[in-house]
């Protein structure tokens, strides 16, 4: 009788099938909701390997929002920062949708479990790395009286606030985001932090 043929995969492709795996059940569950064995059911792969890639699940879902967090960056950041603060908005915007469109789980995730008490310091430093430009351009727009005068990570925080409420109205059906609305939220996101 012939062996089973199994597919073998190499340590690096576990690893990223595990964190795959991690992103949809934390996103979907949340991180009280899913234990490791439900993770190296949706993973393929035994409880055991999970715990040679990482030493507890707190340490799994930190590598998670670390991983999210770094591609959230690279989507949002502009390639070119010396723009005026309304077309920094605009491609900031533009950007934001594209990646909900194209990277729900990584959004609904991020969002799920942004500050909670199970962050390590370095994802919360990745957290503050993340947001520096930011807040630099903002203190710059302030500058330029182009914005409101106030904490710049607090105009941060507004923004993505409506950006996120944006998603999630449209997630649940509550209005559709045709290029008309999401032009028509834009302006308003831009009206209530301009200066």
């Amino acid at each position: 009788m012939p062996a089973a043929h199994t597919v073998t995969r190499d340590p690096e492709q576990k690893r990223e099938a595990i964190l795959d795996a991690a992103l949809e059940l934390f996103a979907d569950r949340g991180f009280h909701g899913t234990s490791i064995p439900d993770l190296a059911e949706r993973a393929k792969v035994a409880a055991g390997t999970i715990y040679r890639h990482f030493a507890s699940k707190e340490a799994l879902v930190n590598a998670v929002y670390q991983r999210e967090k770094m591609a959230l960056a690279k989507a949002l950041v502009p390639r070119d920062m010396a723009t005026s603060p309304r077309l920094m908005l605009h491609a900031f915007f533009v950007s934001a949708c594209r990646y909900a469109r194209e990277r729900p789980l990584s959004l609904a995730f991020l969002e799920h479990h942004h500050h909670k008490d199970y962050l390590d310091q370095a994802s919360r430093d990745l957290e503050q790395r993340m947001f520096a430009p930011a807040v630099m351009f903002l203190h710059q727009a302030q500058e330029q009286l182009a914005v409101k005068r106030c904490d710049p990570e607090l105009l941060i925080a507004l923004v993505w606030g409506m950006f996120n409420g944006l998603v999630r109205g449209h997630e649940e059906k509550r209005f559709a985001l045709d290029p008309k609305a999401l032009a028509e939220a834009e302006e308003c996101i831009w009206q209530a932090i301009r200066a």
